[in-house]
């Protein structure tokens, strides 16, 4: 589908390594002309989508992580503040952590209004964020159910409907009839375990390419000066006086005047190097894809009861999540016990596919919070920022948490919406508790 100037693309492959690259030359803008030019060209023309340069000696600021916060926070620095002579600092392949293994589900449906003007103000810019960037992150507004199973979590989900309708969030009860117009392939049987009583639906909520917000970002940050370089892993931080003034790495000492963390289920590891204790707890989230199969969900499943929520991708495999493993590790596998209980709890929501082949399996390091709600802010040692304590809200903040991180970094003080999420809060006690009020307790 062509929109304006920009090519729709459905990809085929998710290796981060290759990307395609329908680039014209005098614009460095992916258009139909550029794509119709290379055709006759015999596809001989394509450009990389981002330099991969040598590490430069110093930068204005550093960014350790190159995933979707980190890249995102880049590009924001560029575009919005200015700030050009940035170094991400990857220490695999883009996107090859949480960003790459993550369910995608996007949503603004939270209980407190801190955390909806954080979820809500990211919803708004995925909606306009493949033409911005000029590359297809294939968001998909499908919507989102959070099923209904008994009476008494009716009366719950309506107080939960009225808060986020307060909030300005497009959030409503749907009858257990609209939820099987929505998605037939749920458990409508009479015996069924948890039967469906409804959903709270939000129809702005969907999902999106994880690798394509990736390489979106690494690409629109590139184009702005930005150096992205991977298999750059930081060993250290740099101080002087007390002050962070850089990294050290496997490639080198790099200086900056500031340095800001994104490296979600490391937060802790980094935190370490700074000399200071983070309140987060890194834990392993599973996730596993199906064989290929034809349309049978349009929409976002999730049972609170079972803790399991899946959907379908646009190339045809059921996306499958569910709750943390129970044990904090940095293992990117996962555990049996837990497939079992998320797998389980698929084959309660969807009895159907039960014969369906399961294609690929993995785990995302997940740093959680005791309220669930990120960290953002400056740390103990100054000059060092983090951006971190995502929990399982990462991906779907990655457009917000870009903007405001990099505010912090350029300005040094908070964007008015990320200033209740400051690490103050651990001692203030002014929590913003999401784990307590989200409808599945992560």
């Amino acid at each position: 589908m062509l929109l304006g100037s920009v090519v729709y693309i459905t990809y085929l492959d998710a290796s981060p390594l290759i990307v395609p690259h329908w680039q014209d030359h005098m614009t460095n803008k992916y258009s139909a002309f550029s794509l119709f030019r290379e055709s006759l060209r015999g596809h001989k023309g394509w450009q990389p989508a981002w330099r991969s340069p040598k590490p430069q000696a110093e930068y204005d600021v550093v960014i350790i992580g190159g995933g979707g916060q980190g890249l995102a926070t880049a590009y924001y620095l560029a575009k919005n503040n200015g700030i050009k002579r940035v170094a991400v600092l990857e220490k695999g392949w883009l996107g090859g952590g949480n960003t790459g293994r993550n369910t995608t589900t996007i949503r603004s449906n939270y209980f407190h209004p801190e955390s909806v003007a954080l979820y809500e103000f990211s919803l708004n810019l995925y909606e306009n964020l493949s033409r911005e960037l000029n590359y297809n992150v294939m968001f998909s507004q499908r919507g989102l159910m959070t099923l209904i199973h008994s009476e008494p979590d009716l009366e719950m989900a309506n107080r939960t409907v009225n808060a986020m309708q307060l909030n300005g969030i497009d959030a409503t009860i749907i009858s257990r009839a609209e939820v099987q117009k929505r998605a037939p392939v749920l458990n409508f049987r009479d015996d069924a375990r948890y039967p469906i009583h409804g959903a709270v639906w939000q129809g702005r909520a969907g999902t999106a390419r994880h690798d394509a917000v990736a390489w979106g970002y690494a690409r629109a940050a590139d184009r702005l000066g930005v150096d992205i370089i991977q298999n750059c892993e930081v060993t250290g931080l740099l101080t002087e006086g007390g002050i962070c003034k850089g990294v050290e790495t496997n490639q080198g000492t790099i200086r900056a005047a500031r340095v800001g963390s994104a490296v979600a289920g490391n937060s802790s590891v980094v935190a370490d190097m700074a000399g200071y204790k983070l309140p987060i707890q890194s834990y392993a989230l599973q996730a596993f894809v199906s064989e290929p199969l034809k349309p049978i969900m349009n929409t976002v499943a999730l049972s609170p009861a079972t803790g399991t929520y899946f959907c379908q991708s646009d190339k045809g495999g059921v996306v499958i999540g569910g709750a943390l493993d129970r044990v904090p590790s940095y293992g990117q596998r996962g555990n049996l016990p837990m497939q079992e209980d998320v797998l389980s709890g698929l084959l309660e929501m969807a009895p159907a596919l039960a014969n369906v082949k399961l294609l690929r399996h993995w785990a995302g390091i997940v740093d959680v919070t005791p309220d669930s709600s990120p960290v953002i802010g400056p740390t103990p040692l100054p000059g060092f920022f983090l951006n971190g304590g995502w929990g399982t809200g990462g991906f779907k903040a990655i457009p917000a948490g870009g903007t405001i991180f990099a505010h912090l970094l350029a300005t040094g003080t908070h964007h008015e919406i990320s200033q209740p999420f400051d690490p103050s809060r651990f001692t203030s006690g002014r929590l913003v508790d999401e784990g307590a009020a989200s409808g599945i307790a992560h």
